[in-house]
């Protein structure tokens, strides 16, 4: 089992046309269910921020323009994956197991990506080249 997992969330769009990465949060995870707790927090967080439900709260005519039919929805993507139980073991299971997990949605100008990976596999993964290196 591994204990510590580090987080990432990153928004990438292009820019000068070049595809430019803008960090929105790291969280260094003490305990897989606090990572697993995280990456859904962060998922909301930005799905409110790309659609804030008009209903709930004031805003001005004009302030919210709904987008086209034939443009990925990233909130209710986003959503969908915090309220899915399946999507959340799976996850846990393949950060349990050391793998490296990598959720990502994009809609027509930005990707939108998670990132979560144990830091026990990437402290292995640093000696690896170590351990077969030739000793003579």
């Amino acid at each position: 089992m591994h204990d510590e997992f580090l987080c990432h969330v990153t928004a990438y769009g292009v820019c000068g046309g070049r595809r430019i990465g803008v960090p929105l949060g790291t969280y260094r995870a003490p305990t897989l269910a606090l990572a697993l707790w995280w990456l859904r927090d962060r998922a909301s967080w930005m799905a409110e921020r790309l659609d804030p439900r008009p209903e709930v709260e004031h805003f001005p005519p004009g302030a919210l323009v709904p987008v086209t039919a034939t443009v990925p929805d990233v909130p209710a993507v986003l959503r969908a994956w915090c309220g899915d139980p399946e999507r959340q073991d799976l996850v846990a299971d393949e950060l349990a197991a050391g793998r490296l997990v990598r959720i990502a949605v994009s809609d027509d100008t930005t990707e939108y990506e998670l990132l979560a990976e144990s830091v026990d596999a990437l402290r292995m993964q640093r000696t690896l080249p170590a351990l077969v290196v030739p000793v003579a």
